[in-house]
């Protein structure tokens, strides 16, 4: 694939070719694969701009005239899916066979947001006389700024989006500046799909421009974020200034709790497809692995026996499993936990060995079980966004509910137990917005996506997400 060198989309032109330049590099390679302009403030004033010209005739459309052109948009997701996924691949560096799941994913939001815009219900509720009435409606909340993610550059912006634009909202989206070109390939498609000029804008700067001019200008009415709990927090306190509706989606640590009355080999299979997706740079992948210690050397056996099978290389290679971690930062921070916990008594059964090329700017970290964890160590408390598993044992599932819930987030948990009663008790109890259940691999389009405590606001996916970008009215009616 040629190097992509693209333009900024606001009101529906491609702007920004004097603008100095965000060089795109594949985490894999260090090679150069594009660039794209990197907006200034007056750039985004004029994206905010165009976002609330096309509102008012967006918003006026029927849901059916809405859903039409997003039933074109997906179609033509769906019809450039390899080339997407070529361009994901190679600016994010995970497999090309996850990339393409991704595209498909992705996709799958815009369809479902097609018809469930149709499904925007008001009600009638008996009024308080007899000659008066109740309506109650609902209405695009109006311009809403996006800021998204490099590990999923086309699912984190669809599933804002798609809600979004089926809802009569207009949007601005400011992807990541290691993956913007995914980002701006999707526009290239719902310009041609006939998303009208101004509905969508895909604007590439820093955060702080962004923020900064979307949280200052009234007319921006939301704000939907993705991304760690720490830069959650300076937006919510941003956000108030102005009382922006905003929603967020932060950072998690998984646990998976692991019962003696598990299928074994359903558990292994499904850790591993959780732990090591995207190299485990996702919000909700296994993080800590909790097994019940009758089962516990029998599960590490198969467990190990598992991740010897995953292949390390660049994600456009046949056969990869694991590509490379974004960045030096990410790739220090495997690094440190790893040292941390062999420091305190951990034992590593395979990987533990990192590859970094600081000149080309590549990070590769072996796919690495830790066993004999305990609850001290860094890894066991803080989200480690690599390939990484670390493995305790418990007793009761008393105490691996505690061990679970001990964590200031609630994103995702998991657990593995053919047992109806005990399964229910044990997500019941788990303090998480998300439970897999003999599932690994839980998101899904049609389900509600998001986190309690300290793991986010609000939620994507299902007929929720599309709440998210609607305000309530209240019709008093005298006659």
């Amino acid at each position: 694939m040629k190097r992509l060198d693209l333009l900024n989309y606001i009101g529906g032109e491609w702007t920004g070719k004097d603008l100095e330049k965000i060089e795109v590099t594949n985490p894999a390679t260090g090679e150069i694969v594009g660039s794209v302009p990197k907006a200034g403030e007056q750039e985004v004033k004029r994206t905010v701009e165009a976002a609330h010209r096309a509102f008012a005739e967006w918003s006026k459309k029927t849901a059916a005239e809405r859903a039409q052109v997003l039933r074109n948009y997906y179609q033509l997701i769906m019809d450039n899916r390899d080339e997407l996924a070529e361009i994901m691949t190679r600016e994010n560096g995970k497999p090309l066979r996850e990339s393409r799941g991704e595209v498909e994913y992705a996709a799958s939001f815009i369809e479902w947001y097609a018809e469930e815009g149709k499904r925007v219900y008001g009600r009638t509720v008996p009024g308080k006389s007899e000659n008066h009435r109740i309506h109650v409606i609902k209405q695009p909340v109006g311009v809403v700024a996006a800021i998204t993610p490099w590990n999923f550059p086309a699912a984190m912006i669809t599933r804002k989006l798609g809600p979004a634009l089926a809802a009569g909202c207009t949007f601005i989206v400011k992807p990541p500046e290691q993956t913007p070109l995914t980002a701006l390939k999707l526009a290239e498609l719902a310009e041609q799909a006939g998303v009208p000029k101004g509905v969508l804008n895909v604007v590439c700067t820093d955060p702080e421009t962004f923020t900064n001019v979307v949280l200052n200008d009234a007319r921006v009415r939301k704000l939907t974020f993705t991304g760690s709990t720490e830069v959650g927090r300076l937006l919510m306190k941003k956000a108030s200034e102005n009382i922006v509706k905003i929603s967020l989606e932060l950072g998690g640590h998984a646990p998976v709790i692991v019962c003696d009355d598990a299928d074994l080999e359903q558990a292994v299979k499904m850790t591993v497809a959780s732990k090591f997706r995207n190299s485990g740079q996702t919000c909700i992948c296994a993080n800590r692995v909790y097994v019940q210690s009758s089962i516990y050397d029998a599960f590490v056996e198969k467990f190990v026996d598992e991740v010897k099978t995953l292949k390390v290389g660049n994600g456009i290679e046949e056969g990869v499993d694991i590509g490379p971690l974004i960045d030096e930062q990410g790739y220090e921070k495997v690094e440190r936990q790893v040292k941390d916990a062999l420091e305190k008594g951990a034992k590593c059964l395979i990987g533990g060995k990192g590859r970094a090329d600081r000149e080309r700017g590549t990070f590769f970290y072996e796919p690495t079980v830790l066993i004999d964890m305990k609850e001290n160590m860094e890894m066991m408390r803080v989200e480690t966004f690599g390939p990484v598993a670390p493995v305790q044992k418990f007793e009761t599932d008393e105490e691996a509910v505690r061990l679970a819930n001990d964590s200031p987030y609630g994103l995702a948990a998991y657990v593995f137990t053919q047992n109806v009663s005990r399964g229910i008790k044990i997500a019941e109890g788990l303090e998480y917005g998300i439970v897999g259940w003999n599932d690994g691999l839980p998101s899904t389009v049609q389900a509600p996506f998001g986190g309690m405590k300290q793991s986010g606001l609000g939620r994507e996916g299902g007929s929720e997400g599309i709440e998210e970008y609607l305000e309530v009215k209240y019709l008093s009616i005298n006659l």
